[in-house]
Parts: structure tokens; C-alpha cells; sequence
């Protein structure tokens, strides 16, 4: 299980969240406040991530704006469903527990992980996979589940402010 950590701490800077395995930690996310936008650091390699139009996207920090490793789309935002490109790994996301907003994971069909939160006070995105996903495409998920709960956090905070 990878997670995202609390900011600043385990060595990161004060903006940025550690990415934890198993309480080590793996890498570091560093995401923008008020875009969907972020940089990531695992090991040796600087990410880029980025929303083009509807979909969300990771390439290294190296190369050109074009380059497109890793993508995200929706394909039916009534049933919360994402299709998503992981370096030529194709992961179907749906929802999870609409309660809890959580995500499960498929690849070809079949269950491969699901997300979680650290805590009910503080919640922070968990995800646990059985797929042979890279670190990075692990890192890329999680931060389209920040996303995602920051989208819905920001439309129930619109909702509300509208009644």
C-alpha cells in the first residue's frame, strides 16, 4: 500500500507530502493549492502532472510538454468512471463507496486494487494494488485520487454555498 503523508514531514519539504510504502518513504508529491496541477519525485525521476482539457496527465520533468506517459479521462461523470493509460496499461476506476469516496481499480476486468483514506480527521489518499504498476504509475494514481476528492470537496462547497 502506497500513501500520501502528512506535508512537510519524513523529509519532505513543507509543501510537499512524502508518498509512504509501508511507512518508508518512496517518493515525494508536491501539488498545486488552487490547480490541478503537481510535481512528483520518485528515486531519481521529477514528474510532471498536469490537466490537458479533460484529461489528466503525467510525463517526466525532462521531457517535452507533448510527451504523454500517463493518462487519465473520464468516460461517464454520472457514474464517477475513469479510464486510465498507465505507460501502455490500461486501468478501468469506478467508484468504490460513494460514502466513503473511495475507487476500485480493474485491469482487463479483473479487481486489482482499491483506495483508501489515512484517517477519518485528516483524510488522505491510501491506494493498495496487485497490478505490476511502476511506482510512478502508482504515484500518478494518487494523485488523480487527490484530484478527484479535491473536485468533489470544491463542488459540495459550491453546492452548499448555492442553498
Amino acid at each position: 500500500m502506497i500513501e500520501l503523508g502528512k506535508p512537510g514531514t519524513s523529509g519532505v519539504d513543507r509543501e510537499s507530502m512524502p508518498v509512504l510504502r509501508d511507512g518508508s518513504v518512496v517518493g515525494s508529491l508536491h501539488a498545486a493549492p488552487w490547480r490541478e496541477q503537481a510535481t512528483a519525485r520518485t528515486g531519481e525521476r521529477e514528474w510532471v502532472f498536469t490537466r490537458r482539457g479533460r484529461e489528466l496527465v503525467g510525463r517526466r520533468a525532462a521531457e517535452h510538454e507533448d510527451v504523454v506517459r500517463f493518462s487519465a479521462r473520464p468516460v461517464s461523470l454520472w457514474k464517477g468512471t475513469w479510464t486510465a493509460d498507465l505507460d501502455g496499461t490500461s486501468v478501468e476506476i469506478r467508484p468504490g463507496s460513494w460514502w466513503k469516496g473511495t475507487r476500485t481499480y480493474l485491469v482487463d476486468g479483473r479487481e486489482v486494487g482499491a483506495s483508501g483514506n489515512t484517517s477519518r480527521w485528516v483524510p488522505r489518499p491510501t491506494l493498495s494494488l496487485d497490478a505490476p504498476l511502476t511506482l510512478d504509475a502508482q504515484v500518478f494514481l494518487l494523485w488523480l485520487e487527490l484530484t478527484l476528492r479535491r473536485r468533489s470537496a470544491g463542488a459540495a462547497a459550491a453546492a452548499g454555498a448555492a442553498g
